[in-house]
């Protein structure tokens, strides 16, 4: 049962990002890229910024081991392939959404490897994570799903606009029914990673990273508000998928993965309704 729930996740994040690329089309992907300045400072804001960040914080709180693992990792994973509807919903444009989406993906395949490499140095510790971890987690949430919904975009634009909306609607509503019942089963476990900072060190880490990417999102309001969301949210399967291939026997680390979903959802709650009054203002 719990492996069929897992690939019922899967498949609705998958459709996910198949129905964003039908919305957006090969166009929103180049428009994207027409702005490589901004387009680095969000990978610096996402990879070097955080980073920094996660180390700082464990350096600065006596971290549980669950904690600081699932920070360090968080910091290099690329943004969830969930994030990008709740990003233009307060306001970020699609293209840059999708372009980010894309341009953290492709990086987190390197990033990963290399910046859990560094980390370890930092820490004294001997950490590798073979490129083919990241690799096949991004190759399978993001990346195949999206250049799948650009074909059938570029081939049928018709059905394409047809089917993209229902199809959204619909795996919000998958992924919805499937997440509550493991979120249920598993309260017990999240709940047991309260204490010791924990609930600081998160909020610490998700108000910065809503802070960093903010500040370096440039003059568009919606690029900004995009960019802070990516800065602070990360990829939990990425995260998930890392610790299995380097250390198996922590067990409590996903634990906190999901602790730092929750608590990310509610923090990011006040950004979001700033950013869309701002939003509502300045078109009125």
């Amino acid at each position: 049962m719990a492996t069929l729930v897992s690939l019922g996740i899967n498949l609705s994040i998958v459709l996910m990002v198949f129905g964003i690329a039908l919305t957006a089309g090969a166009g929103g992907v180049r428009l994207a890229f027409r702005n490589p300045a901004l387009l680095l400072r969000s990978l610096f804001a996402m990879y070097v910024v955080m980073p920094l960040v996660a180390v700082a914080i464990a350096l600065w709180f006596e971290l549980s081991r669950p904690l600081l693992i699932a920070l360090m990792l968080l910091a290099l994973a690329p943004v969830p392939p969930l994030l990008p509807v709740k990003q233009v919903k307060a306001g970020g444009g699609m293209d840059y959404v999708l372009g980010l989406l894309v341009a953290s993906a492709l990086a987190a395949i390197v990033v990963v490897p290399v910046g859990i490499e560094l980390i370890g140095r930092v820490f004294g510790r001997d950490l590798e994570v073979p490129f083919g971890v990241p690799a096949r987690v991004v190759g399978v949430s993001v990346l195949a799903p999206m250049l799948a919904g650009l074909v059938v975009a570029h081939v049928a634009p018709g059905v394409a606009a047809r089917i993209s909306a229902p199809l959204l609607k619909s795996s919000g509503i998958l992924l919805v029914a499937l997440f509550l019942p493991v979120l249920v089963l598993s309260w017990d476990t999240i709940m047991s990673q309260v204490g010791d900072f924990t609930i600081v060190a998160i909020l610490l880490f998700i108000g910065i990273g809503l802070a960093a990417g903010h500040l370096l999102g440039g003059p568009d309001d919606g690029n900004r508000t995009a960019l802070a969301l990516a800065t602070a949210t990360r990829h939990p399967g990425v995260a998930i998928a890392v610790v299995h291939a380097v250390a198996p026997a922590e067990k409590d680390v996903a634990a906190v993965i999901f602790l730092y979903l929750l608590v990310g959802v509610a923090a990011s709650i006040p950004y979001m309704k700033w950013r869309q009054r701002v939003g509502a203002g300045a078109r009125s």
